[in-house]
């Protein structure tokens, strides 16, 4: 079997669009592709209009079979090639869009997912939400990137302490300390003193040393799921006396000037606070960023919704308990014996890419008081109870190795292949999503 593989990102221009919409569709495809690779041959195209349909016929000639897989959303996945095509996308909403815009028939989801006849998403949620609309027999399956088995190998490596003693990396980029950095200049207009951080200079060599109960978030901080604003106030309202709690987020995204400015008034106006907040946005060697895996005591996710969430599986499965809410696709990995749960509440919004802003689906709103109790309850376990630590760590890791390993993702892939080709060569036969 041939298996083409398309993102629009790919490893020429993923630094240009870092952060950028759709950007991570190309760590998702990299995750699959070892797996893919297991089951046929792999050819990842950049030009799919030149090259599926191509590849196609050259694979029907010889009676091989060929399918694309589209690694993007399904109003960027095509619908005209010969080729069977399958949208492979993440989705956090409780409704799929089953409207169009902008004359673009492929707004409306259903047009796609009825064209492919079938899809691949990560999680049983978004399952749930498409079968809403195209039926409950739709042949959709929930597959998550299978992270697990590089990130379980190297949690076997590293410490897993609660607290974090003497640990050192170093850092290409930009680094912002709350111990050492003044954030007079992003105060209120009325009340700004100094002079604001050059965020645009030259990329700087950093030696960052981390102590104490490290709570670690990785983020696009333009992504408005992310909802780092409560991550900062609740984390400085709970350790404002508590010198030995530190936040570290490391921020993605190519152009970050105009979202530090945002960050740092936040950082400003939560003072005084004892906790110290750390800002990262560069280049971390692999030793280094298994160092930040190292001290992390627990990874942090309070967003508004994931369709996975890649950092937070990675941590997990490296054995670092969360601080998370239980909902859309963290709930078939999260649980109270490896993460501290944080409340949420359901709440009108928009599809994020309907430029009419109509409210027609549902986002989850944390709780505030009980991200603060999350906060509150892990530091005491960190500090005070290492037992549950541990149960916690180690069942973080069986829990994910359940959820995205390698052999769970290719067990997965190779039923819904066969399924397809079956009901492609007997279209009289019933497919159903696994």
């Amino acid at each position: 079997m041939l298996i083409i593989i398309h993102s629009e990102t790919n490893k020429s221009n993923i630094q240009q669009n870092l952060g950028r919409p759709e950007y991570s569709y190309y760590f998702v495809l990299k995750e699959f592709r070892p797996v893919l690779e297991r089951l046929g041959q792999v050819i990842e195209v950049s030009d799919p209009d030149e090259l599926v349909d191509r590849l196609y016929f050259d694979c029907q000639s010889r009676g091989e079979d060929c399918v694309f897989l589209s690694f993007s959303p399904p109003h960027l996945t095509p619908t005209h090639y010969a080729c069977p095509t399958i949208p492979v996308f993440a989705w956090e909403f409780s409704t799929i869009p089953t409207e169009s815009w902008q004359g673009e028939p492929r707004h409306d989801w259903r047009v796609v997912l009825a064209s492919s006849g079938t899809a691949i998403t990560h999680s049983s949620y978004t399952v749930n939400a498409v079968r809403n609309a195209m039926g409950s027999d739709y042949p959709i399956s929930a597959i998550p990137a299978p992270v697990w088995d590089r990130f379980a190998a190297l949690g076997e490596q590293l410490e897993k302490r609660p607290v974090a003693q003497d640990i050192r990396l170093n850092l290409r980029g930009l680094l912002i300390d709350s111990r050492t950095a003044d954030v007079r200049p992003y105060g209120p207009e009325r009340l700004r003193e100094g002079t604001p951080i050059v965020f645009d200079g030259p990329p700087l060599d950093h030696e960052l040393l981390l102590e104490g109960v490290i709570y670690t978030s990785v983020f696009n901080p333009y992504d408005g799921r992310k909802n780092w604003k409560d991550m900062i106030s609740a984390f400085c309202t709970t350790f404002r006396d508590v010198p030995d709690a530190t936040l570290v987020l490391k921020l993605t995204h190519h152009d970050i000037a105009d979202a530090l400015n945002d960050m740092l008034h936040h950082v400003y106006k939560n003072q005084s606070y004892q906790c110290r907040i750390v800002l990262i946005h560069g280049y971390l060697a692999d030793v280094d960023y298994e160092r930040l895996v190292e001290a992390t005591s627990y990874v942090v996710n309070c967003s508004y919704g994931e369709g996975q969430c890649l950092p937070l599986m990675e941590f997990m499965s490296c054995g670092k308990p969360a601080i998370a809410p239980l909902n859309t696709a963290m709930a078939d990995y999260v649980d109270s014996e490896n993460a501290f749960i944080v409340d949420s509440t359901d709440e009108l919004t928009a599809w994020p890419h309907d430029p009419r802003v109509a409210y027609r689906t549902l986002r989850y709103v944390t709780d505030w008081d009980s991200l603060c109790s999350a906060y509150r309850a892990s530091y005491d376990v960190a500090k005070h109870d290492v037992e549950r630590y541990e149960r916690m760590s180690a069942h973080a890791v069986h829990r994910l190795k359940g959820f995205c390993s390698q052999a769970s993702a290719e067990l997965r892939l190779k039923v819904f292949l066969e399924q397809l080709l079956e009901h492609r060569k007997s279209p009289t036969s019933h497919v159903s999503g696994a």
